[in-house]
């Protein structure tokens, strides 16, 4: 057997009426489309359940698989202590899974385990389906996000597939998410224009099951809509790879200022027109050559430095940078005197330099000098690079397989001139450094989600490790030339 079917269900508290103590009917139909798409699962008769949650543990790069043979929890968080949730763990599941993504070198597994107990977006699926289902029939497994590109948790939905027709496991997949949470300005996050957007677009999405759209959704306007599921949806999706699936798009509410929907998938049959991931990564790999053939010099020296240090462990050599910048000058269709220009700034100019490093929209490394610290900015952009693909903190070393799917930008930055008032700033065009004392902390300017002086503020308040509320420290600003 194999995954036979999935659900899309969201996992408001308030749902439950001893938490919601009657508020729970003013979002009934999703309550009503809850048990609908619950006795759908029941009447599936599945072995394993497979919950991706939200609210499980997560890590920005690494998918963490809950292990175990049980788990409990219950909603004490919201005042309903005494409604409690057991669950079975399918132990063997979870080990063919990690077996599986061990095979690959892929970033998932049982380790890092913070909190066994289980988290609501995990319970509130397994209430309801308790109601239809005796708990002691089937076994759970539970799996949380990670802050991976899109296409990573659609590749995880493949192991979870993969896992099931090893063990000749009835796997039905619940994608527990809520959708946007910034619909109403009186609800509890605030309002916000690309909320509406999102909700009407993935419910048009799910309702259609044309999976290969969620890997589309632009990461930051996710963000700023403040959606809480597309990635339980894409690793759903994942498991539904290459099958045919009858759908039933049961509800969508946006009541208390978020949204809420409901569908239901049930396989039919095998389909080959319905690989998404390998349809989105053919038409990404056409997208991916045709801009970085347009790549100016900055930007492909930056990439020649990643390569190295992804593929060699070592930095672009000194002997080989004036050659590259020579050669990949002669491919670019640039007017002579403004590639004599750029080879003039890259070798015999000095300044801050920072290199970004995308992949599918996921900021995958990002690391810079504020002030040079090499002899030109060829050697700053080499020196940036070898950091940025293997030393930023936040994200573990690019691996060689990634590497065709990066997009790389090169800010070199101007200088910085103090200021004495956030109006003397503007996010589109100034950088800000602020100060004080030692600590220090710099933002580019002209960022995905930073749309607002305050926001670039607080952000490198926080890369300089003071509050966000504190007083008394130093702006500076600076202007970059952005390199693409």
């Amino acid at each position: 057997m194999a995954v036979i079917g999935a659900v899309m269900v969201p996992h408001p508290p308030i749902i439950l009426p001893e938490i919601g103590h009657g508020e729970e009917k003013k979002i009934q139909a999703t309550t009503d489309a809850y048990k609908t798409a619950m006795a759908f699962t029941a009447s599936l008769k599945p072995d394993t359940v497979v919950i991706a949650s939200p609210h499980s543990v997560m890590y920005a790069d690494y998918f963490h698989i809950s292990p175990g043979v049980e788990a409990e929890g219950d909603f004490r968080r919201f005042r309903a202590r005494n409604v409690y949730i057991h669950a079975d763990y399918d132990y063997e599941f979870v080990h063919t899974l990690c077996g599986l993504c061990d095979r690959d070198e892929f970033p998932a597994g049982t380790m890092g385990e913070r909190d066994p107990q289980l988290d609501h977006g995990t319970m509130i699926p397994l209430y309801f389906l308790n109601q239809y289902m005796d708990p002691s029939s089937f076994r759970v497994v539970r799996i949380g996000l990670s802050g991976l590109p899109l296409a990573d948790h659609y590749r995880l939905g493949l192991k979870v597939r993969e896992a099931s027709e090893r063990l000749g496991r009835r796997v039905v997949f619940i994608a527990s998410g809520d959708l946007s949470h910034k619909l109403k300005e009186e609800g509890p996050y605030g309002f916000d224009p690309n909320g509406p957007v999102y909700d009407d677009r993935i419910m048009d999405v799910m309702g259609r099951a044309q999976f290969d759209e969620l890997l589309d959704f632009d990461e930051g306007f996710c963000d700023r809509a403040a959606e809480c599921g597309h990635r339980s949806f894409v690793m759903m999706a994942g498991a539904l790879d290459g099958t045919a699936v009858r759908t039933c798009r049961l509800s969508h509410e946006g009541t208390f200022g978020v949204g809420y929907g409901v569908c239901t998938y049930q396989v039919t049959g095998q389909d080959d027109m319905r690989h998404f991931l390998h349809k989105w990564s053919e038409k990404r790999k056409k997208e991916l050559a045709a801009a970085r053939s347009k790549e100016d010099l900055f930007v492909r020296l930056a990439r020649a430095g990643v390569e190295s240090a992804v593929r060699s462990g070592r930095k672009l050599p000194d002997r080989d940078i004036a050659e590259l910048i020579r050669t990949e000058a002669a491919d670019l269709d640039m007017d002579p005197a403004q590639i004599m220009q750029a080879q003039r700034d890259l070798l015999y100019r000095r300044a801050g330099v920072f290199v970004s490093i995308h992949k599918n929209g996921s900021l995958r490394g990002c690391i810079g000098t504020i002030s040079p610290t090499c002899s030109s900015i060829a050697q700053e952009i080499a020196q940036n690079a070898v950091s940025a693909s293997t030393k930023d903190p936040r994200f573990s070393a690019i691996r060689p397989s990634e590497l065709d799917e990066l997009e790389i930008t090169v800010d070199v930055l101007g200088d910085t001139e103090e200021i004495s008032s956030p109006d003397q700033l503007d996010v589109k065009r100034y950088g800000v450094i602020v100060s004080k004392g030692r600590r220090r902390g710099l933002l580019l300017p002209n960022l995905d989600g930073v749309d607002t002086v305050e926001e670039q503020i607080s952000i490198a308040l926080q890369k300089a490790g003071l509050d966000t509320d504190e007083e008394n420290y130093e702006l500076e600003r600076f202007e970059v030339v952005r390199h693409y």
